[in-house]
């Protein structure tokens, strides 16, 4: 971070800061785009879920119990929990 400038550690420090609040409006998003989604696409799209709850750290014993359920309203239930602890 020694090579940035103050204005440049201050929006490093902004995004970090509020990297909950963005994951959790992604998640959103995503929910919205898997009851949508089918196939190859409905796969990719649990995958990129389950790398946005790790780093939201919800426990994997959980993560692996949504993506094997493969059911979006378990996850929208998960996501309303998330957002009500936030």
């Amino acid at each position: 971070m020694a090579d940035l400038s103050k204005y440049q550690q201050k929006i490093v420090k902004n995004y970090y800061d509020n990297l909950d609040t963005a994951l959790l409006q992604r998640l959103g998003e995503q929910v919205t785009d898997l009851y949508l989604a089918e196939g190859k696409k409905r796969e990719k799209l649990w995958a990129s879920i389950a790398a946005s709850l790790a780093k939201l750290e919800v426990p994997a014993a959980k993560i692996a119990q949504l993506t094997a359920s493969d059911d979006a309203r378990k996850l929208a239930t998960l996501l309303q929990q998330l957002l009500a602890k936030d």
